[in-house]
C-alpha cells in the first residue's frame, strides 16, 4: 500500500528511499492507504477521471468479448421474464463476477448505461490494485509508472473483453499488496477477497493464493535464501504444467516463447503497434541499465530495491511461457483458450515493479509517457473504426423484422491480435438474436441453451462453423441472415438473406484469405 510519509513534490522523483529487504510492520497498511486518500483524494480522482477517457471516446466501448457479455446480459433480462424458450440460467458460482454487476446495473439503468459503469469499475479496480501493488514492492507511491500502468490497463487482455479475468486480477492485486505490506491482521482481510477472486475467475484466486503464498514466505526468509524459494516456485509450475499435460488434451501457442514478456500486451490491431511495443523495451532496458551503473557501488541497496521485483517477473515468465495456450476440460464442450496471452497481463504489471524500482528520474516520465502518447492514439483511431462498424450493423438490422437470427462471419483486421466478430452480438440487442453467440454452448457462462431452440446454436462446433463461415445453412434455420465484412480495408459491412444449402461464409473476406 502507498506510505502516506513520502512527499509526492516534483523535487521527490531525485530522492533515493530507504528500501528493506522485508516490509517493515511500523505503520498499518490499511491507515496508509486511508491517509493517502486523504491527502491526495483530487489526485485520485483526476487520474481516475483521465484514465476512464477510453471508454467514453466513443458511442460503444470496442473490447471484444465484452459485446457478447452484454448480448447475455440482453438474454439473461429474457429468461427471467419469459420471452426466451429453450434458453436458461445455470447456478455458477465462477466466471460470472462482471456479467452479474452488469446484470444488476442493467435492471437500473439499462445495459447501455450498465456497460459503461461496470467497465468503468473494472478498470479503476484494475488500475488501482495494480498501483498498490508495485508501491507496495517499492515502498514509496510511483507515480513516474503511471503512463505504462495505463497502458498495461487498456492492453490486450482489456481489448480481447476477458472482463471477469481482468476484474480477478485487480482484485488480486489488492489481496497481494496488504500481504507484502500489511500486518498480521490486516493480511486476515484477504481471505474476504478469495471468494470474491473466485466469482470473477479461478486464475484470480489462483494468482491471490499462490503468488501470496510465496509473498508470505519470503517476509521472513533472509535475503539470502531467496534464490532457492524462487527455485522452488518455478520446480512447482514445471510440476504443474507436467501434470496439465498428462491428464488434459493441450494447445499450445504458436507465437514464439520469447515473445510474451508483458510488452506483447500493446501489440492490438496491426503490426503498427510494434512502435510502441519495442520503443518500451528499449526505454525500459535504458534506464534500468542506466538506474544500476548510477547505483553500482551499493550493492545490499540494489539487492533490496531489485529482488522481489525481479522474482516476481522471472516467476510471471515462467509461467507464461511453460503453461498451455488451450486446456480442454471435460466439464465444458470448448478448451480454456488464449491462456499464455492472458497471463503476460501479470508480466506487464511486474515489469511496472521492475521499472518501480529504480531511483525517479523526470525522463523516466517523460519516455513512459512518449510510448503512452503513441499508444492511445494508435487505439483511439482503430477502436473508432471498430465503432462505425458496429454502428452500420445497427443500422442494418432497424430495418428487419424484430427477431430474426443473424449468423455474422467477421474477421479481425490483418495484423490483428483483437477479435472484434461480437460487435453484432451488442447490435442485435432488442432487434434480433445472434445464432452464433459463443457463450451458451460452452457451458463456461451462465447462459445455457437446450438443443433445439430458435436463438442460438446449442454446440460448440455449429457455434465456431457459423462464425468461421463453414455452417451449412438448413431449412429450418431460415429466416436468417449473413452480416460479413465486403472490402479489402475489412471495415464495410454488408448483410444477405441466407438461403438453405449455402454455406453461411460464402460470400465476404473468407478464412483462406487471412
Amino acid at each position: 500500500m502507498p506510505s502516506t510519509t513520502e512527499k509526492d513534490q516534483p523535487a521527490s522523483l531525485d530522492q533515493e528511499p530507504q528500501r528493506p529487504s522485508r516490509p517493515a510492520s511500523d505503520a498499518p497498511a490499511l491507515a496508509c492507504a486511508a491517509a493517502f486518500l486523504r491527502e491526495r483524494w483530487s489526485r485520485v480522482l483526476a487520474i481516475s477521471a483521465a484514465l476512464l477517457v477510453p471508454c467514453f471516446w466513443h458511442r460503444h466501448i470496442e473490447a471484444g468479448d465484452l459485446a457478447s457479455h452484454t448480448y447475455n446480459a440482453w438474454l439473461a433480462q429474457l429468461i427471467a421474464r419469459g420471452q426466451a424458450p429453450g434458453l436458461w440460467l445455470a447456478r455458477q458460482w465462477n466466471n460470472v463476477l462482471f456479467d452479474l454487476t452488469l446484470s444488476g446495473l442493467g435492471s437500473l439503468f439499462g445495459l447501455r448505461v450498465a456497460e459503461k459503469i461496470a467497465v468503468a469499475l473494472a478498470v479503476l479496480i484494475f488500475f488501482w490494485g495494480a498501483f498498490a501493488l508495485i508501491s507496495a514492492i517499492a515502498r514509496r507511491v510511483s507515480w513516474f509508472v503511471l503512463p505504462l500502468l495505463a497502458i498495461a490497463t487498456y492492453g490486450w487482455t482489456f481489448e480481447m473483453g476477458f472482463l471477469n479475468y481482468y476484474l480477478a486480477l485487480g482484485l488480486s492485486f489488492f489481496g497481494l499488496a496488504l500481504i507484502w505490506r500489511g500486518q498480521a491482521w490486516e493480511r486476515a482481510w484477504v481471505v474476504a477477497l478469495v471468494p470474491l477472486t473466485w466469482m470473477a475467475h479461478p486464475l484470480g484466486t489462483a494468482l491471490l493464493l499462490g503468488l501470496g503464498a510465496y509473498l508470505a514466505i519470503t517476509r521472513i526468509v533472509p535475503q539470502r535464501f531467496q534464490p532457492l524459494l524462487t527455485a522452488g516456485a518455478a520446480l512447482l509450475l514445471l510440476a504443474g504444467r507436467s501434470y496439465i499435460t498428462g491428464h488434459y488434451p493441450v494447445r499450445w501457442s504458436l507465437t514464439p516463447a520469447l515473445l510474451f514478456n508483458g510488452a506483447d500486451q500493446l501489440f492490438l490491431y496491426g503490426p503498427r503497434y510494434q512502435l510502441p511495443e519495442y520503443l518500451l523495451l528499449g526505454l525500459a532496458v535504458i534506464f534500468l541499465l542506466a538506474d544500476l551503473f548510477q547505483r553500482r557501488t551499493s550493492k545490499p541497496a540494489l539487492l533490496a530495491a531489485y529482488g522481489l521485483p525481479l522474482q516476481l517477473y522471472a516467476l510471471s515468465l515462467l509461467a507464461a511461457w511453460s503453461l498451455p495456450s488451450g486446456i480442454q476440460l471435460p466439464q465444458y464442450s470448448a478448451p480454456l483458450s488464449l491462456l499464455t496471452e492472458r497471463l503476460t497481463s501479470l508480466c506487464a504489471i511486474f515489469t511496472c515493479c521492475l521499472l518501480g524500482a529504480m531511483k525517479p528520474k523526470r525522463w523516466h516520465l517523460a519516455g513512459l509517457s512518449l510510448v503512452a502518447g503513441i499508444f492511445f492514439l494508435f487505439l483511439y483511431q482503430d477502436t473508432g473504426k471498430v465503432d462505425k462498424m458496429e454502428t452500420q450493423v445497427e443500422r442494418y438490422l432497424a430495418t428487419l423484422p424484430p427477431g430474426q437470427r443473424i449468423a455474422s462471419t467477421i474477421w479481425p483486421f490483418f495484423g490483428s491480435r483483437v477479435f472484434i466478430t461480437h460487435i453484432v452480438d451488442r447490435a442485435c440487442i432488442g432487434h434480433a438474436f445472434s445464432y452464433n453467440n459463443y457463450e451458451p454452448p460452452t457451458q463456461q457462462f451462465r447462459v445455457r441453451a437446450t438443443p433445439g431452440n430458435p436463438i442460438v446454436a446449442s454446440d460448440f462446433a455449429t457455434s465456431d462453423a457459423i462464425q468461421t463461415g463453414r455452417y451449412v445453412v438448413r431449412q429450418e434455420d431460415l429466416p436468417m441472415y449473413q452480416i460479413y465484412q465486403c472490402d479489402v480495408n475489412m471495415t464495410r459491412l454488408c448483410a444477405r438473406a441466407l438461403t438453405a444449402g449455402e454455406p453461411n461464409g460464402r460470400y465476404g473476406i473468407q478464412p483462406v484469405m487471412r
